[in-house]
């Protein structure tokens, strides 16, 4: 019975890529297996995929049966185990080429790919904490204090969870290694599994007397109030690391680190861009005309400001070196005063009187409106 195309038999193209074919002999395989499809010629037609696979995923004779078809395979010549694309591909158990076995295998009972345990030391894992401060607090700089709970190396058996040394011993069951070795029949053959030591839970040691003081964990949880120096010039989003004071190490590994993240609280007045400070000051209308010169606040204190005759609204003023000094370099940034102009809503009676001459003597020339008005075009 002549053989079917065996891009056919994959459901592909001819040029079709290796990701394609590996994907359609997966799919295949796990429908045609015979050990879950057990409707007639199921069997024959897993050994069809596997044989498709075996010619179309190798390089070399995916070259030959391109340009010789199967004629490339007759007469004695060999595909290197058609009907098995696993042999003599130097299967260990855990997978040949591109393909891992033990997910083809956890694939068909529903599992996931089976990883190697660790059973050296392991570092935990880095925690976050979130803080408040102020915003003045943020500029200046400040020490504080927060609360702060984290797994503590026993001071007693340093870690060990025994009583005295001799309390340690090498784990018979797995010999030290953490790990055991396991074989099971599979529909692949015999496949090798690793896993954690059940009896020293990875660490290749057993402890015959335990640590009194920690009752064999080799750690205590503690709760403490860590003192934090939050540095001048800190801003919203930047992170303090304290070492050692996150998820505690497994297998004698070292803690993790804890991050404290800074959260500032927004200042009534004072405004951030970078290293700079923005701040809106407000002044009569009486002294944006004639100037004036104001105490004007910074982060740093007061300083004396000349607001000169004829501002006009909106206008900005630069104080060179009153911003915040960079954390790194030291050097600081420029406060910018934006100068609002404010009108009066009531006025007294002289003040009305007074106004009242100011806009006589503007009438014997031309008006601000009137100058707008001759250059206005619809």
């Amino acid at each position: 019975m002549a053989k079917r195309d065996y891009y056919e038999v994959l459901g592909l193209k001819k040029g079709a890529s290796k990701d394609d074919i590996k994907s359609a002999y997966r799919k295949l395989a796990k429908k045609y297996h015979p050990d879950i499809n057990k409707e007639p010629g199921a069997e024959e037609k897993f050994k069809e995929v596997q044989e498709a696979y075996d010619v179309l995923f190798d390089d070399n004779k995916r070259q030959m049966y391109d340009q010789f078809g199967m004629a490339a395979f007759e007469q004695g010549a060999s595909t290197g185990g058609a009907g098995n694309p696993f042999s003599g591909s130097g299967f260990s158990g855990q997978g040949f080429g591109d393909i891992n076995l033990n997910d083809i295998f956890s694939s068909f009972f529903g599992g996931g790919p089976r990883q190697r345990q660790s059973s050296g030391p392991q570092r935990g894992d880095d925690s976050l904490m979130r803080v408040r401060i102020g915003f003045m607090d943020a500029i200046l700089g400040k020490k504080i204090t927060i609360p702060v709970s984290y797994d503590e190396t026993c001071e007693k058996c340093h870690g060990t969870g025994a009583k005295t040394p001799n309390d340690v011993h090498t784990c018979s069951r797995c010999g030290g290694t953490g790990y055991i070795r396991t074989q099971q029949r599979t529909l692949f053959g015999m496949m090798e599994n690793q896993s954690v030591c059940p009896e020293c839970g990875g660490t290749g040691k057993v402890v015959t007397d335990k640590c009194p003081e920690c009752g064999g964990k080799g750690y205590k949880h503690v709760k403490r109030d860590v003192e934090v120096n939050v540095p001048a010039g800190i801003n919203a989003g930047q992170q303090i690391r304290l070492k050692g004071k996150g998820g505690r190490g497994r297998l004698g590994g070292e803690n993790g680190d804890l991050y404290v993240e800074i959260v500032i609280s927004p200042h009534e007045h004072f405004k951030r861009d970078g290293n700079d400070i923005h701040i809106e000051i407000p002044i009569s209308f009486v002294d944006a005309c004639l100037g004036v010169t104001i105490d004007v606040p910074t982060v740093y204190g007061e300083v004396e400001v000349k607001i000169p005759e004829g501002t006009q609204p909106n206008a900005l003023l630069r104080l060179k070196g009153r911003g915040i000094k960079d954390m790194r370099k030291g050097t600081p940034g420029d406060e910018y005063i934006h100068v609002k102009i404010e009108t009066p809503s009531k006025l007294t009676k002289e003040q009305k009187e007074l106004l009242e001459k100011y806009r006589q003597t503007e009438k014997k020339g031309e008006s601000l409106f009137d100058k707008f008005k001759k250059k206005f075009k619809l």
